[in-house]
């Protein structure tokens, strides 16, 4: 929490002096990567999306804010990003371009590993498809980052051209910044976007909610502003003399959908399906519906479900995606807000306050009408998981670390750095079992690249301070007995969350076990691109400030 006596320093907006509800939710420009040819059959298209500085209004009230945009000029660029919409199987060719000048808006730490340039001008971007399933030169490695111009490049940078095969199952993804040690402050300045594979054939026949009208993605993340309208990130570090600007989490005052402060929406009493982007750094939601509307779950991150699951809150980490349904004709009022109530940092943090636990505000048009959508009871089903089919078990720990004053000064994946030789190193086309243990206090969101998961149990870590202390020491989970305390309580997993994901929870003080999967799942072809290719991929917690000190394992398939 910012304490006033730091307000008033820092010149910061008070929430409470911004009215609720007075911007009309946007709705992001669209582009289609692909053309419609004559004869009906769609054909790739090449797209150019650059990064921008530019002055965007968050709030009616509040001055513009230099913030990084992402568009097809600085004209039409937006915060978030365009939506980008693919088709299944044609492919999409973008040229990232880094249009952004020589100095960031927002302080860094040289402390924490970081891109940095050689001439230390120009500030380092690199796209990342959130969920994409893509060859490793074109994921968006951290360490391929680029300059303005591309003048100055990263140690792994190989193309200004990046392919999306869009040859995945149909589903929900989004871009964003992924370059080293600046994840979360190019984030934070505006560079996230959303991206959605359509499958016609496959998705017509469902008769969910479409059209622009009826299925809006909601990217929503938290900002705090000064008084002057530029965006507000403390400078000073929780151990300054350690990391002078690095602190473990960002949380924001405000909360913001589709680049509007908590922003309105008029609906008619019919369904609508929004696709919701958790884009925040640090911040978990607990959506929910103040008047009791419900959420019909379709899909969850970049998978559709078995059959619809229905719901009266939902729980968001950073970068998970909640792809809804919401039947706006069962509400009993005209006005219906969608809220938050999850602590943060999550699970164990501060409540939440009047600002940032109000999300948006629907305003429910008063007559009912015929409404031609539908939610069918069977949506697409997938292969089940099959643990028996895994060609290996690991092991993956999760530590941080504190200082004499009990502030945390870094965190780590199996107690390496980054830079530290792969270890993870599976097979194209297999499965593997990862056992992932939480020794934090905080609920960490696994994110794999390339993968996809089925959490298959969550047990209770028992004596768990004994088995921290020996994993410390021998940083070994079979050399220090973990059956022995794994046997806790088991956690159930949420209904909606049973299928496959590309990014999950993982509850402090327990054991994750995952079936992670490097193949389609939707056909038994095999990847069109090498994916045992140089860069890699990597795998990380998707709390930002955490992934960028440096919660990220390098992940090298083999053939």
């Amino acid at each position: 929490m910012i304490s006033s006596a730091a307000r008033t320093e820092e010149r910061l907006i008070n929430p409470s002096q911004l009215e609720m509800f007075v911007d009309e939710l946007p709705d992001m420009p669209k582009i289609k990567c692909f053309e419609d040819a004559a004869n009906g059959a769609p054909k790739p298209k090449k797209l150019k999306i650059g990064m921008f500085k530019k002055k965007w209004k968050f709030h009616r009230d509040l001055p513009p804010t230099p913030v990084y945009a992402y568009g097809t000029s600085k004209h039409t660029a937006t915060v978030p990003g365009p939506t980008i919409e693919a088709l299944h199987g044609i492919d999409t060719y973008v040229t990232w371009q880094n249009h952004l000048p020589s100095k960031h808006i927002l302080p860094w730490d040289p402390t924490i590993p970081t891109a940095i340039p050689r001439k230390k001008k120009g500030i380092p971007t690199v796209v990342h498809l959130h969920g994409g399933i893509d060859e490793p030169e074109s994921d968006g490695n951290s360490n391929s980052w680029f300059t303005a111009g591309f003048k100055e490049k990263g140690p792994t940078w190989t193309k200004k051209t990046y392919h999306y095969h869009n040859m995945q199952q149909p589903g929900n993804l989004w871009y964003h910044d992924h370059a080293m040690g600046l994840t979360r402050i190019n984030l934070l300045a505006g560079l996230v976007g959303a991206y959605i594979v359509r499958h016609h054939d496959v998705e017509t026949p469902l008769r969910l909610p479409s059209g622009d009208e009826f299925d809006r993605p909601l990217v929503v993340f938290d900002r705090s502003f000064r008084t002057d309208g530029s965006i507000y990130m403390n400078s000073t570090g929780n151990n300054p003399s350690i990391h002078p600007q690095w602190q473990p989490e960002y949380f924001g005052d405000a909360i913001i959908v589709n680049g509007k402060a908590w922003p309105r929406m008029t609906v008619r009493r019919r369904k609508y399906r929004f696709r919701i982007i958790n884009a925040s750094n640090a911040r978990f939601y607990r959506f929910f519906f103040a008047n009791g509307l419900r959420f019909i779950h379709v899909a969850a991150d970049s998978v559709y479900l078995g059959r619809p699951v229905v719901t009266n809150e939902t729980l968001l980490a950073p970068s998970e995606i909640a792809d809804v349904v919401i039947d706006f004709s069962e509400s009993k009022s005209d006005v219906a807000i969608l809220a938050n109530d999850a602590p943060y940092p999550y699970p164990s943090g501060d409540p939440v306050n009047d600002a940032n636990g109000k999300v948006m505000k629907f305003i429910i048009k008063k007559n009912h009408e015929l409404d031609t959508w539908r939610v069918p009871e069977k949506l697409i089903k997938y292969p089940s998981p099959d643990p028996s089919s895994a060609s290996r078990t690991r092991y993956i720990a999760m530590y941080e670390y504190t200082s004499d004053i009990d502030e945390p000064t870094h965190l780590f994946i199996n107690g390496k750095s980054y830079e530290e030789p792969v270890t993870e190193t599976p097979k194209a086309g297999t499965s593997e079992v990862w056992n992932v243990i939480n020794l934090t206090e905080d609920n960490h969101p696994l994110h794999i690249h390339l993968g996809l998961f089925v959490v298959l149990d969550q047990r209770e870590l028992v004596k768990l301070e004994e088995f921290k202390a020996c994993m410390t020491k021998y940083n070994d989970a079979i050399k220090c007995h973990i059956s022995k305390y794994a046997r806790g309580k088991k956690l159930e997993v949420s209904e909606h969350e049973k299928g496959w994901k590309n990014v999950y929870k993982m509850t402090p003080g327990y054991v994750t076990k995952i079936l992670v999967r490097f193949s389609y799942i939707h056909s038994n072809a095999s990847y069109p691109f090498d994916p045992t290719a140089e860069p890699g991929y990597v795998y990380h917690c998707h709390v930002l400030d955490h992934e960028d000190n440096v919660m990220m394992r390098p992940l090298k398939l083999i053939k």
